[in-house]
């Protein structure tokens, strides 16, 4: 009896070990993966003559202010921000939109040729971006939609990812709830809208957020398709930043970066709970 609680009390003590060991190794891993975004959020505070000393110093010997008022006097970074706001958020609520749309179709409802249009929508995964843009340019020219917000926001509008994590979650949903909701007469749409769609909440918003994310770090297609500097967004007007501060302090341009930045990191502060709820329901039915 005296040795099986010795037993006991050792097991407990090595696990309160690994236990500590675990939490050690993670918080180092957080370190490791955090010190990049740290040093940029300092060194945009660094004087011009600091940015290039050596040995580098993690934080500046003074505080300075001046280089984001310099990002806002350097670029039209008030205009920037505005565009990959006004874009990033039609994309992200019409893209929200039409894929838990199409994610209930697929999910919920029985017709001829679901599972092959299925499998045609998902392959466009397969497609890199680069091998649509000459004829989805030639397209938008003929539509006169070249050189407008629009051109970025049309392309972003159905995505094969959003529809298929929605999908997903809606399938772990019991369909009892829309049998109960038919036989009280609800037709399909009011299924989608009142009962199917706030469950599946997790999963829209995981898809908001990679959507949010895309959008407002898409550089290659504004790149092609915008030409006047009024409609440019943040990623490309982050190009022009680096053009005209080459002769001057790195600290300026990370100071832009880091007010690009600020969006990203409070959607995903807001949206945290809701992404790791929507990854790990969407992949256990399917």
């Amino acid at each position: 009896m005296k040795s099986r609680v010795k037993k006991d009390k050792t097991l407990r003590l090595w696990g309160m070990v690994l236990g500590l060991i675990k939490i050690v190794g993670l918080i180092g891993i957080m370190l490791f993966m955090v010190l990049p975004f740290l040093w940029i959020f300092s060194t945009s505070f660094r004087l011009p003559k600091e940015s290039f000393t050596l040995p580098p110093a993690f934080f500046p010997s003074a505080f300075n202010y001046s280089n984001y008022v310099e990002v806002f006097k350097l670029i039209p970074l008030k205009t920037y921000l505005f565009n990959s706001v006004i874009v990033t958020v039609t994309a992200t609520v019409l893209q929200c939109a039409i894929s838990s749309s199409a994610a209930f179709a697929f999910a919920r409802l029985k017709f001829k040729g679901k599972n092959v249009l299925l499998l045609v929508i998902l392959s466009g995964m397969m497609i890199p971006v680069q091998t649509t843009v000459v004829p989805l340019y030639m397209l938008l020219g003929k539509l006169g939609l070249v050189d407008t917000r629009t051109s970025i926001i049309l392309p972003l509008l159905i995505s094969p990812l959003g529809i298929f994590i929605i999908k997903q979650y809606m399938q772990s949903i019991p369909r009892s709830y829309d049998e109960a909701a038919i036989i009280d007469g609800s037709s399909n749409f009011q299924v989608f809208t009142k009962i199917v769609l706030p469950m599946a909440k997790p999963a829209v918003v995981v898809v908001a957020m990679l959507t949010f994310v895309s959008s407002w770090n898409d550089f290659f297609r504004p790149l092609i398709f915008i030409t006047s500097s009024n409609k440019m967004t943040l990623p490309v007007g982050m190009t022009v930043l680096n053009s005209l501060s080459r002769t001057s302090s790195i600290s300026v341009i990370l100071a832009g970066v880091v007010v690009s930045s600020l969006p990203l990191v409070f959607v995903f502060l807001m949206g945290q709970k809701y992404l790791i709820q929507g990854i790990s329901m969407s992949g256990v039915k399917g």
